[in-house]
């Protein structure tokens, strides 16, 4: 999954920069808790092997079906031994009869073939199927990687590394819905069946990687990789998946296997709990404001906190904020009610962190402990080493030479902007008590670019509805992939907000079908993500349907619903961001599964997405398409103008940000001792270290 944090995009990473290569690195630098195995998932069940650690984003959970206890193969070892079994075994009779029960009555289990493209039957799925489903899914995985350790031939690309690749298809559909749903539409229900599964699917994946004879074929393909006559294509598969086993403990003993796969599922189990506090904070804080507490805030806002309070059953005359950044932020940059500024600052940095029953400070500190415990497995003195392996950049130390490099110009720039904003405060005559503060800095960064450009960003909102934005990331596509977007209005998805489009090239094929879940709604994580429902492949059973190698791709953004749905200039960009993401998932043309759209080394994946977000900013395009909603007007010159002249101030503002998130994240996961470790106490000497800018928090901290 790409970005967000994610399961790829980095949290909330995708701002249109100057220092936009910065990113590549930061994917690196940024290893802060993750969301869950689940999102392994969404690229198949061969994906959910490609790493021992859960990746960026979400998790799940349900309630156990009943059943038949000598027929219910949940377990690893039942999993294992159920492949032992004879055909005439009473046991096996009873696990036949059972499959085929759930099989007739599951929707996950059974055939797609009559939803349109294969599509998921959503109407259909409750979360109380999953778990039942992954109970087969991952039998039926097992059963074919024993397949290929069965096969006494000698091993050979094409039959270890091409039958792995496609191994375990039905685990795939399964899993990629689940993975999906935990991050757009993770009720309380589904959130139960993450919690249960988390650390089920993290021993399924270790149970896979350490089955008996599989790595040693694996191995066998690797050592002669380059004198079996492969293409580079083939070279590189064998080699990823090589470097998968390797670093999930394949070749370790059998007992430190049993040791490391019940360290990887107390990660998983931490990683989901995490991930759901933080849903959860998100999900329940609500700031209610009467309309005069609106003071200060454009139309679009008050329109945007009017809905959510009625989404929430709130009185007449009502408005809520909420901690969904669509909200939060431009509250902080619009109103004039300091003390109210103050307030949904401190709860939007202190999620994670509301509750002392989500006291996520503690879990992560149990998670650092664990990492470092897994890095040792791997001869690694901390996690930032091993993490660091598998990217392009190598080393910790590389890391850190380009963003303290970084850090140093952009503490430079921010003090700059913060003497701007101190003497607007003063020439203003206000008197700010402690002088400019985090909750201040949003407000009067608005006020110095209005006075010193002439900027009102509000006056863009008009010619950057939804609709408008969408057009022009559709006509981008097209001008520069030959892309075509039709609608399907008589597809039922997940939620009724959320469109579907059939993607066509020039020549009028078929290439992906795209999924756009725009809007911040309750049970959907913040932040903005590209996903996957069907990654790209060409090595598929020879009974597929070739449906299956059509990917179906999601963007999925958390933009305040209005009518209509006016953007600011970030969250366009956002939009187009993540359309870049999507991009790399629907033009994937790759013959195996494991090297398909965005499953490349972190620290490149971002591209794409950059590359595309700079699209938007072009005058041809913001002339031609964003006109306003009401009058069709063509956006004026006079504002392009000033709109670029303003572009580069408070650069220094979000560089420390989002920089500093990723110093702190390179800082924790470099120590080699936590004994005595306060999360919390680290935090604030790493930033007093930093020198930290006064005024500016990190966009992500520690709990969130």
């Amino acid at each position: 999954m790409t970005c967000r944090s994610s399961p790829s995009c980095l949290p909330s990473f995708h701002r249109s920069q100057p220092l936009a290569s910065l990113f590549a690195l930061l994917a690196v630098a940024t290893i802060s808790p993750p969301r869950s195995l689940a999102f392994q998932l969404t690229r198949g069940s061969r994906r959910i092997l490609a790493s021992s650690l859960p990746s960026p984003h979400s998790s799940t959970a349900f309630q156990r079906t009943p059943g038949n206890s000598r027929c219910h193969l949940s377990s690893i070892t039942a999993q294992s031994s159920a492949l032992k079994m004879t055909a005439t075994s009473p046991s096996a009779s009873c696990a036949a009869a059972a499959a085929s029960t759930l099989a007739s009555s599951n929707p996950l289990l059974q055939s797609w073939s009559s939803q349109p493209f294969n599509l998921p039957p959503f109407a259909e799925i409750t979360p109380a199927h999953f778990k039942p489903a992954f109970d087969v899914a991952m039998e039926n995985h097992l059963a074919d990687l024993q397949k290929i350790v069965d096969d006494e031939s000698e091993p050979t690309f094409d039959n270890v590394v091409a039958p792995y690749d496609r191994a375990g298809p039905q685990l795939g559909k399964v899993g990629s819905v689940f993975g999906n749903l935990c991050s757009s539409k993770n009720t309380d229900e589904l959130q139960k069946v993450q919690s249960e599964m988390s650390p089920i699917l993290s021993k399924h994946n270790s149970a896979a990687m350490f089955l008996p004879g599989l790595f040693g074929k694996i191995n066998a393909v690797y050592e002669k990789r380059h004198d079996s006559g492969l293409n580079s294509e083939q070279i590189r598969l064998v080699e990823r998946i090589h470097l998968d086993f390797t670093r999930s403990g394949a070749a370790f003993d059998e007992a430190t296997q049993k040791e490391y796969a019940e360290l990887k599922a107390e990660l998983a189990g931490l990683t989901t709990q995490f991930q759901q506090n933080v849903m959860k904070d998100e999900e329940t804080y609500e700031m209610v404001l009467k309309k005069e507490d609106m003071s200060g805030c454009p139309d679009g806002l008050v329109e945007a906190a009017r809905q959510a309070a009625i989404d929430r059953n709130k009185a007449d005359g009502e408005y809520v904020i909420t901690l969904s950044r669509s909200l939060v932020e431009p509250f902080l940059t619009f109103s004039d009610r300091r003390d109210l500024r103050e307030q949904a600052w401190r709860a939007w940095t202190r999620r994670g962190e509301l509750d002392d029953d989500r006291d996520n400070l503690s879990i992560a500190t149990k998670i650092l402990k664990l990492r470092k415990k897994q890095a040792e497995y791997h001869g690694c003195k901390t996690f930032a080493e091993y993490q660091c392996l598998d990217r392009m950049a190598k080393t910790p130390e590389n890391v850190m030479q380009l963003l303290e490099n970084v850090w140093e110009r952009a503490k430079k720039a921010a003090d700059r902007e913060r003497e701007a904003l101190e003497e607007f405060v003063k020439e203003s005559g206000e008197t700010l008590d402690g002088g400019i503060q985090a909750w201040d800095w949003r407000f009067y960064a608005t006020k110095v670019k209005a006075a010193k450009y002439d900027m009102d960003e509000t006056l863009l909102k008009p010619y950057l509805s939804l609709d408008a934005v969408t057009k022009a990331f559709f006509a981008v596509s097209g001008n520069l992939f030959g892309l075509t977007y039709e609608k399907r209005d008589d597809v039922e998805l997940y939620h009724e907000d959320v469109n579907l489009y059939e993607v066509k090239n020039k020549d009028g094929k078929l290439v992906s079908l795209f999924i756009h879940d725009n809007f911040a709604r309750p049970f959907k994580a913040s932040g903005a993500w590209m996903s996957e429902y069907r990654s790209q492949t060409r090595n598929l059973p020879a009974d597929a349907d070739k449906i299956e190698e059509v990917p179906i791709v999601s963007n999925n953004n958390n933009f305040a619903k209005g009518s209509p749905t006016l953007l600011s200039f970030d969250d366009a960009t956002t939009l187009f961001h993540e359309g870049g993401h999507g991009h790399h998932g629907m033009l994937s043309d790759a013959s195996y599964s494991r090297l398909s759209s965005t499953s490349v080394l972190t620290d490149f994946v971002e591209l794409p997405s950059q590359l595309m977000e700079h699209w938007f900013e072009e005058p041809e395009v913001l002339k031609k398409f964003c006109r306003h909603y009401e009058t069709g007007e063509e956006i004026p010159e006079e504002l392009l103008a000033k709109l670029k002249a303003a572009k580069d101030f408070n650069q220094g503002f979000e560089t420390i940000e989002y920089t500093s998130c990723a110093l702190l994240d390179m800082a924790m996961h470099s120590l080699d001792n936590y004994d005595d470790f306060d999360i919390s106490k680290f935090e604030q000497t790493e930033l007093d270290r930093l020198g930290m800018p006064q005024g500016i928090v990190m966009r992500h901290r520690p709990g969130h």
